[in-house]
């Protein structure tokens, strides 16, 4: 898991604008990599701040967040008027493993040594959700999970947070 300052120091030492975007998106709406790099402006709600995610694993369609922080981005994006919100140089899509480089480029020069991929930054939204008392049932539907108990293993973690609790007697 990335704390929420391992997070915020990934976003600020990635300087290329759309690489930052993608990270954010990453972290802060729970995406899975391939739901990132498939993401059209069409499947975004700027006003109601959704995004759409269709046909994700399972090819299930589903609602998520779009994080405040992020509406400007996202209109600059939509208005460019590309089919996809991230577009490779060459046309197209950009490729699950350009994604994944550009989080590995950016956990390095964040100074971050723990093992972690882009992965990781959907679950640490659904922890950080958790740790925030975000009901389990809410991120379940945020992540497409028809079953509970696939949501429930996030809950490990906000659990072990409640060891450091001391009693006030």
């Amino acid at each position: 898991m990335l704390s929420k300052d391992d997070v915020e120091m990934i976003i600020s030492n990635t300087k290329n604008k759309k690489h930052r975007l993608l990270l954010s998106l990453g972290c802060g709406s729970g995406l899975r990599v391939s739901e990132v790099v498939n993401l059209k402006s069409d499947d975004i709600d700027i006003k109601r701040k959704l995004i759409y995610v269709k046909q994700a694993k399972g090819n299930k369609n589903r609602i998520t967040l779009l994080p405040d922080k992020l509406l400007d981005d996202m209109k600059e994006n939509i208005l460019i008027g590309k089919k996809y919100i991230f577009e490779s140089e060459r046309g197209g899509k950009l490729s699950v493993r350009t994604a994944q480089l550009i989080f590995k480029r950016a956990l390095k020069k964040a100074g971050i040594l723990k093992r972690a991929t882009f992965r990781t930054l959907r679950h640490s939204f659904a922890i950080h959700l958790l740790k925030n008392g975000i009901d389990v049932r809410y991120v379940q539907e945020l992540f497409g999970h028809q079953n509970i108990r696939t949501t429930q293993i996030y809950t490990h973690v906000t659990n072990m947070a409640l060891r450091n609790i001391k009693s006030p007697l």
